[in-house]
Parts: C-alpha cells; structure tokens; sequence
C-alpha cells in the first residue's frame, strides 16, 4: 500500500494546475477511505512543482486591476483570487504530509481535506475566469505566498500559527465585502462562489486554531502568549483592521488572540 507521504510529495510535485487540483482531491478521497498507509517515510520538497505560468511577481511589481466593474478589473480579482486558492492546496498538502507524523491521523485528515476544499475552489474561480474569456496563467500573479511556508517548516506550531491563524484568517475579514461588491455589480454567481469559500474557509482556519491550542496545552503552554510570539517572530507582514469578529469567534480566534499583536 502506498504511504500517506508518498501520495502527498506526488500531488505536491504535480505543477499543471487541474493535475495538481486533482491529485490533491484524490489524496484527500483515498486517505478518507484508508487505501493509504499512514507512514510519513519521505520528506516534503522545499518548493511545489508550479506551471510555466502564470508569471510570478513580488507585490511592488504586481499590475493594478483597473477600474470598479470593469472586465479586465473582473479578471484581475478572480485570477488573484484562483492564485491564493492554488497555492493554498500546496499549502495545505504540505501541512499534513510534513508534520502528520508528528501530529497524528486526524490532523493528517483535516488538512487532506482542506487540500480537496481548495482544489474545489481553485476549480470554481478557473471556470468562472473562463466564463470572461480568460484563464489561470494569463495574468501574473504574487510570487511570495509560499514564504510563510519556507519560514516555517521547522515547527507545526509556528505553522498552523502563521497559515491558518494569520493568512487564512484574513480571508475572513475581506471575503464578505468583495462578496457584497460582486453582487452589486450583477454578478450573482461570483457571489454564491465567494459564500462557499468564506463557508469553507472558517472550517479551515477552525482546523488550524483547534489542532494550535490542543498542541500548546500538550506542550504546557498558553495558546494565546504563544500564538503571539510565534506571529512576532515569523510574520513578516501586519495584521490590521477590519476584522470579522464573527466569523473568527466561529473559527475559534477569539478577539484575545490579537490583542498586543494589532
């Protein structure tokens, strides 16, 4: 029987975008169904296999998206919006395949299953970019989004802290207003898209809070102190306001958690 790490290090080496969309959805399926052994006998790439395209750009470099409503500003939100959601596939194959050893079967599966939740999504935002006329790769894209993994794959604790808890969470807060301006602009279906990916992404950064503070309290520390040293030393970026008090109550970040930090 092939090991969990195995199929993971495959999809992760997989670059073609609806390839890997669909490796990740199979590792999730075939771990669900306990047709892969949970050994942890190879190590993760220190990078993911990426396609030709699209271009990737630091941020300073990164085109504007043009004006309100119009198509090439459309195009430019949702090729943005199927970058974060392709790179955020190898970001949650590499959660479990480098730390399920350590961590266990059901943090192994959680983050399957997140992997399979953003191949979903990244499939959605693909059709909807071919419903204007384009497609993933036609514009570039930010090239740092894989930085937090790099500066954290010494330490599952520095990584759910920062991924989850930081980047993840920060979707929260902005989804629900970009939902309400697509749908403004007449765009329902981009709309409904946006919903299930907010939905989606609560559970997500859930995953990360709850498997966070069980591994702080085994470790005898406090989740919140911890949480906020971790995001001093390993975050590059600011965590800023507005913030959605509601939905990350629901996904476990209580107001606590940034108090010092914003």
């Amino acid at each position: 029987m092939r090991s969990a790490a195995q199929a993971i290090r495959d999809a992760l080496l997989t670059g073609e975008p609806r390839a890997k969309a669909m490796a990740a959805r199979e590792v999730a399926r075939d771990w669900r169904l306990g047709r892969l052994a949970a050994r942890f006998n190879v190590s993760m790439p220190d990078e993911p296999a990426r396609p030709e395209r699209p271009e990737l750009l630091p941020p300073n470099r990164m085109p504007k998206r043009g004006r309100g409503g119009s198509i090439r500003a459309r195009i430019a939100l949702w090729h943005s919006l199927a970058h974060i959601e392709f790179v955020a596939i190898d970001l949650a194959l590499d959660m479990a395949g480098r730390f399920g050893g350590q961590m266990g079967p059901g943090f192994v599966g959680d983050f399957l299953s997140v992997a399979a939740d953003e191949a979903m999504h990244f499939a959605l935002l693909d059709r909807k970019l071919k419903t204007l006329g384009s497609a993933y790769g036609e514009l570039p894209a930010h090239g740092g989004l894989w930085e937090s993994a790099s500066a954290t794959k010494h330490d599952v604790a520095a990584r759910l802290a920062i991924v989850p808890m930081v980047l993840e969470a920060r979707g929260l807060d902005i989804t629900p207003a970009m939902r309400d301006r697509v749908r403004a602009q007449g765009d329902g279906n981009g709309a409904r898209i946006l919903s299930r990916i907010l939905d989606d992404e609560i559970r997500h950064v859930r995953f990360g809070t709850s498997h966070f503070v069980k591994l702080c309290r085994d470790r005898d520390e406090d989740p919140v102190e911890k949480w906020q040293f971790l995001v001093k030393s390993c975050f590059q970026g600011t965590t800023k306001p507005p913030f959605n008090d509601s939905a990350r109550e629901s996904a476990g970040l209580s107001r606590g958690f940034r108090a010092g930090i914003v």
